[in-house]
């Protein structure tokens, strides 16, 4: 379905209809506290967000669910343009995302033996090393491929904002991640990871496509490369290391 752009000062506004993105000058019009009129898009002519009035949990049940609806709301309607491009954030999430897949990272790479009882301090280091070694490096094709895809095959200009805005969407939409903290209570069997992977590539391929408004199937296929790549650096890694160290 082909949307209209709009004109130069429609670029500007950060509003979306949820519906169709096309974009929207209000979302509603409030005549008295608690008393609002929720406003029609002038692209379908529906309401342009419904979620103005919906409760939080809706919203995270939506995002669960991978409605484009709930991703349009969260990412052009929810926050501010101020708080979207606030580095504090960025640097916040950006923490939280390594620090969850650093676990993930050791959930998968390492053995049980390695992760309840390191023979000695040296090898407790090597452990460290080589997790760290996997998220930085992992995650740095990850977002390489990320915004080298965007620029090359979703025809987007890659500017400072605008990559902060896809990196933003990357880091919200990997919130399946949250899901490894139970892995740090309960025992589960490795698989559990691939399947919090495979929610996790689809949201990121959903949010790119929300972001950018690109077709879906090169979404998923720029996504898919990213997991494929940063999956393939931190085993070839994790098998460097364990030749060095043999």
């Amino acid at each position: 379905m082909v949307i209209k752009c709009g004109t130069e000062s429609e670029k500007e506004i950060s509003f979306r209809c949820v519906q169709c993105g096309f974009s929207v000058t209000t979302l509603y019009i409030q005549y008295s506290p608690g008393n609002i009129r929720l406003m029609k898009c002038g692209n379908c002519k529906a309401v342009a967000d419904e979620y103005i009035e919906c409760e939080l949990m809706i919203l995270v049940i939506d995002l669960i669910l991978h409605k484009i609806k709930a991703y349009r709301h969260f990412f052009y309607n929810r926050f501010s343009r101020e708080t979207l491009h606030n580095e504090v954030l960025l640097w916040k999430l950006s923490l939280g995302f390594l620090i969850l897949d650093a676990y993930q990272m050791l959930a998968v790479c390492t053995t049980q033996d390695e992760r309840s009882s390191p023979a000695s301090f040296a090898s407790f280091l090597g452990l460290c090393g080589k997790v760290l070694m996997g998220v930085f490096f992992g995650n740095l094709m990850f977002l390489g491929i990320i915004l080298f895809g965007t620029m090359k095959f979703l025809n987007a200009k890659i500017g400072d904002s605008r990559c902060k805005h896809i990196l933003l969407s990357i880091l919200v939409s990997s919130y399946f991640k949250i899901f490894v903290i139970a892995m740090m209570v309960w025992e589960f069997p490795s698989s559990v990871v691939f399947i919090i992977k495979m929610f996790v590539l689809s949201s990121n391929a959903l949010a790119l496509m929300v972001i950018t408004d690109a077709v879906m199937i090169r979404c998923i296929w720029i996504c898919f490369a990213a997991h494929a790549m940063k999956f393939l650096v931190t085993q070839g890694l994790g098998a460097y290391q364990k030749l060095v160290l043999w």
